[in-house]
């Protein structure tokens, strides 16, 4: 094999193939200087074209207005090269010279930089804003819920209102005076009834005066309306308890997101006729009530004994009667495990547990001041209270006095109020699972602006929102533990 072949070598044996006869001096057959000359000169000569044609292809192209290097030859911008390694569109690069470190097949690509400033487009101006006109709300009546415009000032800050809560204003009561319940939607939350919201509005907005009869604690809504004369009846009074029964406010909130239905309307009120303006619970009097009194201890006597020997009968389940011997009262089985429940959650012991017999009391439980804790030795004999019925239905309980507790420890907790109950309710069973308790708490709390305030907001409520769930995990864990159903009792 023989290498790469020189110009000059080459120039040289193709003159000395063609020397003849005819040129014997031109071949330096007699002068051989004359022709190492002549080959020399040749070459250099070659040599010398070679470099010129390297410049010319270094030479700076033209560049267009965009500041683009223009093809070679002519070509449009644009149009493919049609043939070569280098074949495609213009700006492929020309094949350099032999010291180049690059491949001579590749492709440069330029990308072109992003507009700083978005280009201004016409037809794109905003239009203005008009402001439509103020429409006169019509004035709220009797029954009906009109949701007012909130007036111009400082608005609500959205980290003190609940999840879900829309402000849109709420109808304010006659005067002109700011309602205590808000309601910032077109509707009150589900699981508040209409009569619920009538008969709160009633108890937070109806002027208060002192109930004929002379009856403690008892206060007459709306005494400035004709009729006030009348004796206290249903929809008419409020009874009033003290500034640390706070309690019975979220009580009965927690009892209609339950799906219970047992508690009576509760709220919280200010006025200079109660507690100096102290803000204090007023829950409404209802004299269908068996006796005709909210303040009486019982309406069925039980004592404890008796009670555990009619939840082992399950009175009434399943339209079965009772027999005589089987010590059945009026009140249904399923009632005695709403009611359950709803004091475990609150830790309430005075209807079930009234000698504090199943936790560690303080000095300022009722219990403890009126010297009934030694009297847990003979708990069959402890008598239960406030087992409340109506006239009219004397089969379902009305829960009164719903004062809770929520400082008691985990440690500390009543499981004395489960005793005996092996079934509970579904309705509230779902919503302890739900996840969405403390929500549906928020959102209810918040409609009674002076127990929200009372409590330190949202984060006041919060922190009792905190205890409630945690009881819930344990009551669940509970119900797992011992194999209690979870049944429907809606009746």
């Amino acid at each position: 094999m023989t290498g790469p072949r020189s110009p000059g070598r080459l120039l040289t044996r193709l003159l000395g193939a063609r020397c003849g006869p005819r040129l014997p001096k031109l071949c330096g057959g007699r002068r051989p200087g004359a022709r190492r000359t002549l080959l020399l000169g040749t070459a250099c000569a070659i040599y010398l074209g070679f470099l010129v044609s390297q410049v010319g292809r270094a030479a700076p192209r033209p560049r267009d207005a965009a500041g683009r290097a223009q093809p070679r030859g002519g070509r449009a911008a644009g149009a493919p090269l049609a043939e070569g390694p280098w074949a495609g569109t213009v700006g492929a690069p020309e094949p350099r010279g032999a010291g180049s470190a690059l491949p001579l097949n590749v492709v440069y690509i330029t990308l072109r930089s992003r507009r700083s400033k978005p280009a201004h487009i016409r037809g794109t101006v905003r239009p203005k804003r008009r402001k439509k006109p103020a429409l006169a709300s019509p004035r709220p009546g009797p029954g009906r819920h009109v949701s007012a415009a909130p007036s111009p000032g400082p608005r609500r800050s959205a980290a003190h209102a609940p999840p879900g809560a829309r402000t849109r204003g709420s109808g304010a009561p006659a005067g002109g005076r700011e309602s205590g319940i808000r309601i910032y939607s077109e509707s009150a939350p589900s699981w508040l009834s209409r009569d619920d919201i009538l008969r709160m509005r009633a108890l937070a907005d109806g002027a208060l005066a002192p109930a004929p009869g002379g009856r403690a604690h008892l206060l007459l809504l709306g005494a400035g309306a004709p009729g006030s004369a009348r004796r206290c009846g249903p929809r008419a009074c409020g009874l009033l308890r003290r500034p640390l029964d706070l309690s019975e406010v979220f009580a009965f909130h927690l009892d209609r997101i339950l799906g219970l239905n047992r508690t009576l309307p509760a709220v919280g009120r200010r006025s200079e006729l109660i507690q100096d303006g102290r803000p204090c619970p007023l829950i409404l009097w209802d004299s269908s009530l068996s006796p005709a009194s909210n303040e009486t201890h019982s309406s069925v006597k039980l004592t404890w004994g008796t009670y555990q020997q009619s939840l082992k009968q399950k009175c009434w389940q399943n339209g079965r009667v009772p027999k005589p011997e089987w010590g059945c009262t009026e009140i249904h089985h399923h009632e005695w495990s709403k009611l359950a429940l709803f004091d475990f959650l609150l830790q309430i012991y005075n209807r079930l547990d009234t000698n504090c017999c199943g936790f560690r009391p303080r000095k300022e439980d009722a219990c403890v001041q009126n010297g009934l804790r030694p009297k847990c030795d003979d708990q069959d004999s402890v008598a239960l209270a406030h087992i409340i019925q109506r006239k009219h239905d004397p089969r379902h309980l009305v829960f009164i006095d719903n004062k809770g507790f929520f400082d008691r420890s985990e440690d500390n907790l009543n499981f004395k109020l489960l005793e005996g109950i092996k079934e509970f309710p579904e309705s509230a069973v779902s919503v302890l699972k739900s996840q969405h308790l403390r929500q549906k708490l928020l959102q209810s709390l918040f409609l009674d602006k002076v127990y929200w305030e009372s409590q330190g907001g949202r984060q006041g409520i919060e922190k009792l929102i905190d205890v409630i769930e945690q009881r819930a995990k344990i009551l669940l864990t509970y119900i797992n533990a011992h194999g209690a159903k979870v049944l429907p009792m809606n009746e």
